[in-house]
């Protein structure tokens, strides 16, 4: 069931990081992100509003403390801070090369500290999280001619907003694991609802046009809700195994994210990003067996 629910997590972050890029090159960074993090909020506020939402359950309120609503929060602010330089990054290079470099480094910081927590894991499993590692480095590598490659100091500044959002988003991880052990729709809905003051803070800070009618406010408020989605997908396998596994699992989402530029935008994938996919479902083989 971990495996299921992170690669299920995966699939739903590489979707909502395509579409949030797709918003970010046609809108401001700061207004996708003032449509993004507040449509995931009210998915939210919707799932608890649903039977077992508010009251107690798997789902619900139960075992809630200060302290996790803390953690909560705080996992809402680096999200939030982090989506800034993700479509800052998706803005100057291409989704081929800012999707899996965050990852990468968005798995370092968590899987750090579940190992040092003393989680451990079997030998077909260490193997495959090893090989799934390799395959985010074979993917992150870039696809010269791409398009939106633009110039070599474009793409280099946008690397650098990727290693920035991948350290944000790996604290997200950390903190949201740190929000609680029981209740899923509480932590995801009080860490949204903190994305969701940084948002409009960066937005009224930089005097910033929230995003009218047009195809960037659909695509932005798609990526906000799948991507609240994948949180509780991410939540939800954290509490059914090792923290570490899932960290890793869920960090195959650029996978997702590479395909569906190669699809939709049409950027070319070298031969060690085909080879990076294909390891990567060597890695997944490896970890469920």
């Amino acid at each position: 069931m971990e495996t299921v629910l992170a690669l299920a997590a995966a699939a739903l972050y590489g979707s909502a990081d395509f579409l949030g890029g797709t918003a970010s090159r046609r809108a401001s960074t700061f207004a996708v992100l003032a449509v993004t993090v507040p449509a995931g909020a009210a998915v939210m506020l919707v799932a608890m509003l649903l039977p077992g939402g508010l009251s107690g359950g798997e789902l619900g309120w139960a075992g809630m403390t200060w302290a996790g609503a803390g953690w909560a929060a705080a996992a809402g602010t680096c999200g939030a801070l982090g989506l800034v330089a993700f479509y800052a990054a998706f803005a100057a290079a291409p989704m081929s090369v800012v999707a899996p470099v965050t990852a990468l480094v968005s798995t370092v910081l968590p899987v750090g500290a579940a190992f040092a927590d003393g989680e451990r894991m079997g030998p077909s499993v260490i193997a495959g999280v090893l090989v799934c590692v390799v395959a985010v480095v074979l993917v992150s590598a870039g696809s010269p001619g791409s398009a939106g490659e633009g110039m070599p100091s474009a793409r280099l500044r946008g690397v650098a907003y990727a290693v920035a959002a991948g350290l944000a988003f790996g604290l997200f991880f950390l903190f949201l694991r740190d929000a609680g052990t029981a209740g899923v729709i509480w932590p995801v809905a009080l860490s949204r609802a903190a994305g969701t003051v940084i948002a409009l803070a960066c937005c009224a800070m930089t005097r910033t046009r929230l995003l009218g009618r047009g195809d960037a406010l659909g695509i932005a408020l798609a990526s906000g809700t799948v991507d609240a989605l994948a949180n509780v997908c991410y939540v939800l396998a954290t509490r059914a195994g090792l923290f570490g596994l899932a960290v890793v699992l869920t960090s195959l989402y650029p996978g997702v994210t590479v395909l569906l530029a190669r699809i939709v935008l049409g950027e070319r994938m070298r031969w060690v990003q085909r080879a990076g996919l294909l390891l990567a479902g060597a890695g997944i083989i490896l970890v469920t067996g």
